[in-house]
């Protein structure tokens, strides 16, 4: 008796409820303006090097290219075959243990 007169009474309230809620709300997703950049920024710029041109990512302009690149190519290769090697010595180490 009692759960039938709670569930009563919660169906009375939700009833009220929704009178207060306004018929019109919508759900929906919307994202704001695209923001442009003032000030001058982005727009002409005159020198060569700057750090969005078109060229930025030319390697023959890069400074000490043969002490940079041999290192990035050594340290991203080291890095590919350490991980993996590791993975695998702990994997072995905490299968032995268990």
């Amino acid at each position: 008796m009692a759960l039938n007169n709670g569930v009563r009474s919660v169906s009375k309230l939700l009833t009220s409820s929704e009178t207060l809620v306004p018929k019109s709300v919508k759900r929906v997703f919307h994202s704001t303006g695209v923001k442009r950049m003032g000030g001058g920024h982005g727009h002409a710029h005159d020198e060569p090097y700057y750090l969005h041109a078109k060229h930025m990512y030319n390697l023959d302009r890069m400074k000490h290219q043969k002490l940079k690149m041999p290192l990035a190519v050594f340290t991203a290769f080291s890095i590919g075959v350490a991980v993996p090697v590791y993975a695998v010595i702990f994997q072995q180490r905490k299968t032995a243990s268990a």
